[in-house]
């Protein structure tokens, strides 16, 4: 489970699966490692406050992990539903080795919400798969200010941090990929 999914952060996860030595398959998986890498994110403006905190976490995160500021570019869009289409524009640049989408649906009293947090993820799932350029989710979908304001840098941590240390390891897996041929 990613930490998108309420998985545990990077750092605690567990690394298990198949073990190395003789007769083991080769292991290809992502590192922490952003050094060298080209990160844009785009960040919804609806809830500004929930947007802005997970945006905060995901830059953080990447300069954590070694990602320059000059390789990372923020774009910022009305709402969740506008994600996908500049993540689309982004990933068809080729210039991004990632892209880490990040902003906040809240449940109110109308089928809204499950139109505009549904859209959103599957945009985002569907420009990833056209265009092999990892675009990780860190877009809340939650009922409530409090679950939203938990996980955007409250007690259960912070999506948009999540989010960016998947697109690193991603970006890993990516390049790893493509060395060996398989892209």
């Amino acid at each position: 489970m990613s930490p998108a999914q309420g998985g545990a952060p990077a750092k605690l996860r567990g690394r298990g699966g198949t073990r190395s030595g003789p007769g083991a398959p080769p292991v290809i998986q992502g590192t922490l490692d952003g050094t060298g890498l080209a990160i844009a994110i785009v960040a919804s403006r609806f809830n500004e406050d929930l947007a802005g905190r997970l945006l905060d976490g995901a830059v953080a995160a990447l300069r954590t992990h070694g990602v320059a500021p000059a390789n990372m570019t923020v774009v910022r869009v009305p709402g969740a539903f506008e994600i996908p289409t500049a993540a689309l524009h982004l990933a068809r640049s080729g210039r991004w080795d990632a892209i880490v989408c990040v902003g906040a649906v809240l449940r109110g009293e109308t089928p809204h919400f499950e139109w505009v947090a549904g859209e959103a993820a599957r945009g985002v799932s569907r420009v990833a798969l056209e265009t092999g350029v990892p675009v990780l989710f860190g877009v809340l979908t939650v009922d409530t200010l409090d679950q939203a304001l938990d996980r955007a840098g409250g007690k259960l941590g912070n999506r948009g941090a999540d989010a960016a240390e998947a697109a690193i390891e991603m970006a890993r897996v990516t390049r790893a990929l493509s060395a060996k041929g398989v892209l």
